[in-house]
């Protein structure tokens, strides 16, 4: 298809596969695991993106992948006819890292961006959507879950969370933070306005200043972690 054919998206989605996912424990890729016939992690995972097609939304979806990942890259196919699907391989030892997962996505994306893991399924598919909405004034936008165990808040991107005026705002974030004292909630899905996007691969950093201080939460009741043995 030419690529003048190709309807510019209203909204990108960075979708990191290229990890080893050790944690997990399977010889298969943690996102293809099966939760139920025919539907894996992946596809829960994907449940917020297809929502944002059912709206009626031109969505482009960049798979940042490595050579390991071939049946996460075949497995996708499905949903060639439902979304713009861009493939962009990340070389770990240029751009190592989830950061340098998002910094090789990032060129692909037009449009407001969110960051999708495929790994972390979220109990609300429409949270997305409606954390997109939110970057039109705010900037930043996370869809989050309380969460008060020190032992999950160390293995993912922490939030501090208060009431503001309207809306739950992060009043502070980090990503695995050694000491999870003061925060109270995680995040399972990030999205960003357009010309903030750049500064989306801080946002899981330990060592950088997270962008989502400020940002609305759109809170929901539950956040899966897949890459454990337990997930």
């Amino acid at each position: 298809m030419p690529v003048s054919s190709v309807p510019a998206p209203d909204v990108s989605i960075i979708l990191p596969c290229a990890g080893s996912g050790t944690r997990f424990g399977a010889p298969y890729a943690k996102e293809l695991h099966c939760l139920a016939p025919g539907v894996t992690v992946l596809d829960r995972s994907l449940e917020a993106v297809v929502d944002l097609v059912r709206s009626g939304l031109t969505v482009r979806v960049v798979v940042v992948f490595g050579t390991h990942k071939l049946d996460t890259v075949k497995y996708l196919a499905r949903y060639a006819g439902m979304m713009q699907l861009v493939f962009v391989y990340q070389d770990g030892s240029a751009e190592p890292g989830l950061d340098g997962a998002i910094r090789c996505a990032l060129p692909m994306t037009r449009g407001p961006v969110a960051l999708v893991l495929p790994d972390i399924v979220v109990s609300d598919a429409g949270s997305l959507r409606n954390a997109l909405r939110h970057t039109e004034v705010a900037g930043w936008a996370v869809v989050a879950a309380e969460e008060r165990d020190p032992a999950v808040l160390r293995q993912m991107g922490a939030l501090t969370v208060v009431d503001g005026t309207g809306d739950v705002l992060v009043k502070a974030a980090a990503e695995k933070p050694a000491d999870p004292a003061g925060f109270n909630a995680l995040w399972g899905m990030v999205a960003v306005a357009e010309d903030e996007a750049h500064r989306l691969p801080d946002v899981v950093v330990r060592a950088a200043d997270s962008p989502l201080a400020g940002a609305v939460a759109l809170m929901v009741e539950r956040i899966v972690n897949y890459n454990t043995a337990e997930g």
